[in-house]
């Protein structure tokens, strides 16, 4: 933990305060943006701070908008990938350079990156320094552009477009305003290729962004003289575009061919606004209630932060005040708490500090009892594959990919973390097709894909829920054999047995037709995969059949895929009119790799999903138990196959078979299965977290008492290790520095928690169950809403979900939350939908916060 007396602030805080006096003589001067070359190795000033190649360009998926170079302008991150790309808008899967290297000189005041594009044989450096307030940005080549990438090549910057909607740019003086629709600009043409490529719908030597906003405006000049910046919007290629200025590398040059003076406004004496973090769901007055404040490192704390009591009236009173608890550093910010843990009367409250005052929040017995209710009214239904789902008037989607799926190719790396080896580890050809995958299955997240690695642990955490909360609810409508689901509307069967069945089925699917778990099913072309909106829209739900004209008006074999037992709410002209085959290759592939990761932690999911499913489908039970037991036993009697690649291909080997291990011990109670859990455990122990926790303590009851001994043991030492989390951030919870943000891995420590708290309460207490999810709630960085969407006051509203072009959401989603960029930034966008790694819904998210939250509510109700 870095103490408020870390010398970076103090030294920052002298040179500010410099700055500030310079600028209270000079009210119209810009001294106060002067730039630092700081210790985290980017340019830093009180107002702005620019980042050069922090993040390495590429990444998981690819281009995520986290490199080059970055302006954060007054806290809020508007710009990125300012680097050399080769077309005008690249979208997310277009070509980058490759890091070769990065030196920061701070006697120059200077960063230099090596980057390169091996297949084009193309070198080039990116320079950035400072002159005073002004970042220069210039390109830099050792040898001419190579001939096939003039007139392809070109600096870009991009800025995000939710931060200029509705404002103007001057482009050499003359004005124009940011289109809120990519309509409105210049639009597409066709180039010499055939092909189309936007068009700029400003130009000129200096572009001014927002002049009007002093908290947004940026003036970019291009200073060699022979350049021209143009002006693109992105999304008229993509939805999740933005807007890019470019300048084209000239042909023929070497040196210095770009360069760029960027003049990047600062409110003069800008501090950051505080964020008071809280649950906005409010508390249970039983526990623990605590305000996390995040302040600018420039700012003072104040000395009082207030809790007040609303009443009827709209009158209110002090009933707590405190000075704020000072904690330290972490990342950009300091951080201050305060306690109102002794305020237990129900009631409407609100935290006021300084001039701001929260959202209200209640405490009450029952703020737990409903939030769980939206992920499983909408969220799940929302995600079935497979389904037409309707909602009162709406229609969330149609019967989507009824036509799957197709056999993909050996030797062959897809894209989202889908390949092939050698093996295709089935009978089928690529490119055939293989029935009886066409049902079944939730979306994998904002995208379409059956990742089966997430099927399972969603499964496996329903059922765990199921079991240990007993949770009943009835208020949707599923209809296997009509493939038909309707939210708000009961069926006399409880829902959350109905969504295991739902994903029991693609994971049994797999079983039936190819006889092994397999990755995933996914789009299989590129221009697929990130389809926005309707899911039946996605594919024409007709089998592919290479005989048949891709073309013909008339494409039907045999008979046109029709239930006889359609329910006639449904709107049957979302079928097929035409039959049930056509000559469109436009079917999802199947990866079909026989890893026996994959097969574990499926059987896991199966063998526990088999307990609770007879109420509803008692064959189906039987058949996952009989699924299971088979598949533990052929892998028992093999050599594991461990091929890797990507995601898709299953967790690590030992902590998938443990899972396995124990749901068919709880199942069956067979000692075969006790041995493997005791081989397995030494095998684990030195990952004593998330899962293993969990599976671990599940045994206990089968086990005898040198495992309960040794799971005692590694309990004391996994609570002694929090101590480090504790001290790392004022959250208290685990925030981790990937690509993807930490909102599996916070629910996941209240989720391990809850379990070591039942199993051993005098070592976990029971308050790091509700710390991660006030964190889900709000108590987090960067802002204070809610992760859940359409849960608390003020929640996470505009996320990437398979509605996201809209801006909107789905009610009980869980984003994943805050993404740290490196070196310092906290950073999660309520306003752009389009960062997969902080705001993508995923179906484990959706298990784990259902868990998380019965999870909670039985702990305050002892």
């Amino acid at each position: 933990m870095q103490k408020l007396s870390s010398w970076r602030p103090l030294v920052k805080a002298i040179v500010i305060s410099g700055l500030i006096s310079a600028c209270a003589q000079q009210p119209n001067s810009h001294s106060y943006n002067a730039f630092l070359l700081n210790e985290k190795a980017y340019f830093d000033s009180a107002a702005v701070d620019v980042f050069a190649f922090s993040s390495k360009p590429g990444g998981l998926f690819f281009d995520s908008k986290t490199a080059g170079i970055e302006i954060v302008h007054h806290g809020e991150r508007t710009a990125t990938n300012g680097d050399v790309r080769l077309l005008h808008t690249p979208e997310q899967w277009d070509g980058m350079g490759q890091l070769v290297s990065r030196e920061v000189n701070s006697q120059t005041n200077t960063i230099t990156t090596q980057l390169a594009y091996p297949e084009h044989n193309f070198s080039y450096a990116v320079k950035a320094t400072t002159q005073g307030d002004k970042v220069i940005i210039s390109v830099h080549l050792d040898k001419p552009l190579p001939t096939n990438l003039v007139g392809q090549a070109g600096f870009n910057m991009e800025f995000v477009p939710a931060e200029y909607w509705d404002k103007a740019y001057l482009a050499d003086g003359k004005p124009g305003q940011f289109p809120r629709s990519a309509s409105t600009t210049n639009g597409m043409r066709m180039n010499d290729n055939g092909l189309t490529e936007p068009t700029p719908f400003a130009t000129g030597k200096t572009l001014v962004l927002a002049p009007e906003d002093p908290t947004r405006r940026v003036t970019i000049t291009e200073t060699l003289g022979d350049g021209e910046l143009m002006l693109f919007d992105g999304r008229t290629k993509a939805q999740n575009g933005w807007y890019v200025v470019r300048d084209l590398i000239p042909a023929g040059r070497t040196g210095k061919v770009v360069e760029w003076s960027l003049d990047i406004s600062a409110l003069p004496n800008w501090v950051r606004q505080p964020v008071v973090g809280y649950s906005q769901v409010g508390y249970h007055p039983k526990q623990p209630k605590q305000a996390i404040i995040e302040l600018d490192s420039n700012d003072t704390p104040k000395q009082r932060i207030e809790l007040l009591k609303i009443n009827a009236d709209g009158s209110h009173q002090t009933v707590h005040s405190a000075k704020p608890n000072l904690w330290g550093n972490y990342l950009r910010y300091q951080y201050a708490t305060f306690d109102f843990s002794e305020i237990t009367e129900p009631g409407l409250y609100q935290l006021r500090y300084g001039k701001q005052t929260t959202h209200t929040f209640p405490i009450d017995n029952s703020v737990l009892a409903k939030v769980w209710q939206p992920t499983l009214d909408f969220f799940f239904p929302v995600q079935m594959d497979h389904m037409l789902v309707r909602e009162a008037y709406r229609v969330w989607h149609g019967r989507s990919h009824m036509d799957d799926a197709l056999q993909a190719p050996a030797n062959y790396e897809h894209f989202d973390l889908y390949a092939h080896g050698e093996a295709l580890d089935t009978h089928f050809e690529p490119f055939e097709h293989i029935d009886g995958l066409n049902y079944g299955g939730w979306y994998d997240a904002g995208d379409y894909d059956i990742r089966t690695q997430s099927q399972y642990h969603t499964v496996q955490g329903l059922v765990h829920a199921v079991e240990e909360f007993g949770i009943e609810r009835d208020n949707t409508t599923v209809d296997q054999a009509k493939k038909f689901t309707e939210i708000n509307r009961p069926d006399g069967k409880q829902d959350i047995l109905q969504q295991i069945e739902h994903g029991v089925l693609a994971l049994i699917a797999q079983h039936r037709a190819i006889g092994h778990a397999i990755p995933g099913i996914v789009a299989g072309r590129l221009y697929q995969y990130p389809h926005l909106g309707d899911g039946s829209t996605k594919t024409d739900n007709m089998i592919y059949d290479a005989s048949m004209d891709p073309h013909a008006a008339e494409r039907a074999v045999g008979e046109m895929y029709q239930p006889s037992t359609v329910d006639p709410t449904s709107t049957e002209e979302l079928m097929p009119e035409n039959g049930t085959h056509s000559g469109r290759f436009d079917d999802r592939w199947a990866f079909t790799t026989n890893t026996s990761a994959l097969n574990y932690g499926s059987a896991a999911a199966l063998a526990a999903a088999s307990r609770v499913l007879g109420p509803i489908n008692q064959a189906l039970a039987e058949e996952s138990l009989m699924t299971a037991k088979k598949v533990w036993e052929y892998e028992k009697n093999r050599q594991p196959n461990t091929y890797r690649f990507g995601n898709t291909t299953g967790g690590k080997l030992e902590e998938e078979k443990l899972k396995a291990a124990v749901e068919l011990l709880i199942t069956t109670q067979d000692t075969r299965y006790t041995q493997a859990v005791n081989e397995l455990l030494h095998q684990v122990e030195d990952n004593y977290h998330g899962d293993n926790v969990a599976m671990l303590i599940l045994a206990l009851p089968y086990m005898d008492e040198a495992y309960a001994s040794k799971i005692r043991m590694l309990t004391k030492k996994y609570r002694e290790q929090i101590v480090n989390i504790e001290q790392d951030n004022p959250y208290g919870v685990p925030i981790t520095r990937g690509g993807w943000a930490g909102n599996g891995s916070v629910m996941g420590f209240g989720i391990t928690n809850y379990w070591l708290n039942k199993a051993f309460p005098d070592i976990v207490e029971k308050e790091l169950v509700y710390r991660s999810l006030n964190y889900i709630f709000g108590t987090h960085p960067d802002s204070n809403y809610s992760f859940a969407s359409g849960i608390g006051a003020k929640s996470q509203t505009a996320a990437y979900g398979s509605n996201r072009a809209d801006f909107s959401f789905i009610p009980g989603g869980v984003v994943p939350g805050v993404l740290v960029l490196p070196p310092d930034l906290p950073e999660n966008k309520s306003n752009w939908p389009f960062f997969w790694g902080q705001n993508e819904y995923v179906i484990p998210m959706g298990s784990r916060y259902l868990f998380l939250t019965h999870a909670a509510q039985a702990l305050l109700q002892k």
